[in-house]
């Protein structure tokens, strides 16, 4: 069968799920065409043989983080903003805009791949192409109807239409644990009563979470995603690791030739491997990071307690739900790192019981195969 993927480039968690799933799906015979814009699409460009970029969607943000009043002016307006890799001012379309001009890159190559299914990770326009012409779909999703500091008019998907089309698709394969311990319980919310309740099926992680535990030996803070953002959590961090005692490492998530930098008692390394961040992980003390999804899942792996710094409302709500379980201590700002990171020291036992804890449930599910056997299962 022929399968058409397309995935957000917000974060690279959405890209993450499709590479395993994309795998997986060819290894049991399945042909796959692959859609993303930005560094989606250039890791995408890395691991698959048919992949198309499209126009990326994202929020108003410099180096400052996202900026929540011109997100909203950007919905409809286009806004100069500082390219940081490119050094120079540009203009950047409305969302508006951005979102028509993707859901055409989509539909142009269509008709000549002529897919049995499509299966979108965060990608709305994904949906609405299915909708349109009547194909079977799948969305991967651990954002649903947020009601963690969501202010639905700052998503760049547009609330309005993700109801209707998010309705009509055959499948919702949400890559997270069964309710109690959903982590994206504060995303998904409340879908009780609601056409989404009964073709929702919480698979589990994509990702191994079979306990893995290692030494004590640093701090480790793994920062992703837009530039801004990186820089925002960067900014928050190194005052406070470069003085501290313990021996940090910090990732900075920037594809390319391998840099180190030291300051301090911290080691900033632009980029690490798979391989090299399953071990900072796996033998730090505890880590520093901004909430994403995959992350938590990594933390629940490798039972390290944490704290997260969000730079945006999904990543809070993952974090607020990491604290309410006892895993993790949610801050906003510098003093309250510090104060986090003594009583993330003092209380490192009771962190790690209650990890333990989720670890053994998380385990209990293999979402990637429970996904591979949902989609096989719509194609017969």
């Amino acid at each position: 069968m022929r399968l058409l993927f397309a995935c957000s480039e917000l974060g690279l968690g959405h890209v993450s799920r499709i590479v395993l799933l994309g795998k997986k799906l060819e290894q049991t015979g399945h042909e796959a065409f692959f859609f993303s814009g930005g560094k989606a699409y250039e890791m995408l460009k890395k691991e698959f043989k048919h992949v198309y970029p499209c126009t990326p969607i994202a929020w108003y943000e410099n180096a400052s983080g996202i900026v929540m009043s011109a997100s909203f002016l950007n919905i409809l307006f286009p806004l100069p903003v500082f390219n940081a890799d490119t050094r120079r001012f540009e203009m950047k379309n409305s969302n508006t805009m951005e979102i028509i001009h993707r859901y055409y890159d989509l539909r142009k190559n269509m008709l000549a791949i002529a897919p049995d299914m499509i299966i979108a990770d965060g990608d709305i326009n994904a949906l609405r192409l299915a909708y349109k012409w009547k194909i079977p779909s799948v969305y991967l999703a651990n954002l649903i109807r947020p009601n963690y500091g969501f202010m639905h008019y700052l998503n760049p998907g547009g609330f309005i239409v993700v109801d209707k089309y998010v309705k009509q698709c055959t499948k919702i394969i949400v890559p997270d644990n069964p309710p109690p311990y959903t982590i994206s319980e504060h995303n998904i919310g409340n879908i009780h009563g609601t056409s989404y309740e009964n073709k929702t099926e919480y698979v589990g992680s994509f990702t191994d979470v079979t306990l893995t535990q290692g030494a004590d030996r640093h701090v480790f803070a793994p920062i992703s995603g837009p530039i801004g953002t990186r820089s925002k959590v960067l900014n928050a961090l190194l005052p406070v690791l470069q003085k501290t005692s313990n021996k940090a490492i910090i990732s900075l998530g920037i594809p390319g030739k391998k840099k180190l930098t030291k300051n301090g008692n911290c080691e900033i390394h632009n980029w690490f491997s798979s391989t090299e961040r399953h071990e900072a992980m796996k033998n730090a003390k505890y880590a520093i990071f901004s909430g994403g999804h995959i992350t938590c899942f990594e933390t629940i792996k490798y039972v390290k307690p944490s704290i997260c710094i969000p730079t945006q409302p999904e990543q809070a709500g993952n974090a607020a739900k990491l604290q309410d379980l006892g895993c993790s201590i949610k801050i906003k700002n510098q003093k309250e790192l510090e104060k986090a990171m003594q009583k993330i020291e003092q209380e490192q036992i009771n962190y790690k019981k209650n990890l333990l804890e989720l670890n053994q449930f998380s385990n209990k599910f293999n979402g990637l195969n429970r996904a591979v056997e949902i989609v096989e299962t719509i194609l017969k």
